[in-house]
């Protein structure tokens, strides 16, 4: 069995971990701490897991983690890059789902997230959690960089275009949505359910986070600099991502279809359509990023779907769990989504 420990337990990617994991034939939950929710039982606070998790949250305690073989922090940016260097000194392996680990360059770092980085001397060594592209590193890795919702469902939807070179690199357009919860289980206005609902909107249009995340993903695979324009949007659901990605072609003679299943032949999770549009509703629930591509004249595009809080997050933190451990990869993701 693997024994887990989980850093910040009460938000919903928290929550999220919290059920994949005490369902999960290999892992033993042994710590879930919370400053603020120290003492009380999880089952409290979830109640949708009443019977499953005896535990009770508990004050972070460095010692008591650095007894887990594995490490999950669902922490805000910046909280684990304080406790990582440490665990991993023990032998503890961590998975880290905020984007402490994510950037390679400290200096963009610190550009997008307003703080100076704890220790810069582990992004070389950090592997990014992306199974469907460091799947083999990932097997040996001590350090996870768990990918951004958004970056999986757009990297996944460009990756086979920038591989053969079959798009213009220079003209990459994002137009991507989430549901509510990937701001966050947090009280705020503008996140009502009466400011949200029968409304929708762009945000952060001048630079949101997950850009230089994004752009460091596909200039990997396109081999040079990209121009990439991303623009996220706040829709009234909960769960779930949509990003419709366009390009303009550089060879018009591809067939987009085979070359999208061709790519992802093998892969457990990423499901490609022969015909229609993915829905977020067909992934609601499950680790499966459900792919459409389509042609209109010498353009591409490209729908992307995933649910935010399990292929965005908690359940591809779980996918490299398994890697890591030898494990069957899709062990305790066998889930399908919930319809309707």
């Amino acid at each position: 069995m693997i024994r887990v420990g989980i850093v910040g337990g009460t938000g919903y990617t928290g929550a999220e971990l919290l059920r994949l994991l005490a369902r999960h034939p290999q892992a033993e939950l042994a710590v879930i701490t919370s400053r603020t929710e120290a003492g009380l039982p999880v089952a409290e606070m979830f109640p949708h897991l009443r019977g499953q998790l005896d535990l009770c949250f508990t004050e972070p305690d460095r010692g008591a983690l650095a007894e887990c073989d594995l490490v999950f922090f669902a922490t805000p940016n910046g909280t684990a890059m304080q406790s990582v260097p440490e665990l991993l000194e023990s032998g503890t392996r961590v998975i880290d789902l905020a984007a402490d680990f994510r950037l390679t360059d400290p200096a963009v770092w610190e550009q997008w997230y307003g703080m100076p980085h704890h220790c810069p001397d582990l992004l070389a060594e950090a592997v990014y959690g992306l199974p469907e592209i460091k799947r083999e590193a990932i097997r040996s890795a001590r350090l996870i960089a768990n990918p951004g919702c958004y970056p999986t469902a757009v990297t996944l939807g460009f990756l086979p275009l920038l591989e053969q070179r079959a798009v213009d690199p220079t003209w990459l357009i994002a137009d991507a949505k989430s549901g509510v919860s990937g701001a966050g289980r947090k009280a705020e206005t503008n996140l009502l359910m009466a400011e949200v609902g029968e409304s929708f909107k762009a945000y952060a249009v001048s630079g949101h986070r997950h850009l230089p995340e994004i752009t460091q993903n596909l200039e990997t695979f396109a081999g040079m600099a990209i121009n990439l324009t991303f623009v996220p949007h706040l829709v009234p659901m909960i769960r779930g991502i949509e990003a419709t990605l366009y390009a303009r072609l550089t060879d018009t003679s591809l067939d987009l279809t085979a070359l999208y299943q061709s790519r992802y032949a093998n892969e457990p999770f990423v499901d490609v359509l022969t015909s229609g549009s993915p829905d977020t509703r067909s992934v609601r629930g499950s680790n499966y990023c459900r792919i459409a591509v389509a042609r209109q004249g010498n353009s591409v595009i490209v729908q992307s779907v995933i649910d935010n809080l399990v292929k965005g997050a908690a359940g591809q933190a779980v996918q490299n769990m398994n890697l890591m451990f030898g494990l069957d990869e899709t062990l305790g993701l066998e889930a399908l989504a919930l319809l309707p």
